[in-house]
């Protein structure tokens, strides 16, 4: 089975010993995404805006290894307060078209950067 790094300036670059994403065969891994910024690597300030921030991130990588959103068929999402898993829905909502994918929602004590949400994917490609 082939194995390639997905990468893109469209979302932030990597802060850790990690890529972006891998793609094994017509399976993409992509890695945690935290709300930062691709130009300026800063964290965006509000719960909303990282959320979206977060999705944009997501689409960025994915559209780099060819896919889409669509094509996502397992998210998790991290949360430093599950009190705003209603407003991941509605987010949500805005970036996916049923069928939706598989998801877990997790509850976390802290995630990088002090960011109040993060997400990872994995996505088959046709």
């Amino acid at each position: 089975m082939s194995k390639s790094v997905i990468n893109t300036e469209n979302a932030p670059a990597a802060i850790g010993t990690y890529s972006q994403a891998i793609k094994a065969g017509n399976t993409v891994y992509l890695s945690g995404q935290i709300p930062l910024d691709p130009k300026t690597m800063e964290l965006v300030e509000g719960f909303e805006a990282q959320t979206v921030q977060v999705f944009e991130n997501l689409k960025a990588v994915a559209e780099a290894a060819g896919g889409s959103l669509k094509d996502i068929v397992k998210l998790n999402i991290f949360l430093t307060d599950l009190s705003h898993f209603a407003k991941v829905n509605e987010i949500m909502g805005r970036y996916f078209q049923q069928p939706y994918p598989a998801r877990a929602a997790i509850g976390v004590a802290a995630l990088p950067r002090a960011s109040l949400v993060e997400m990872d994917a994995i996505l088959v490609l046709e």
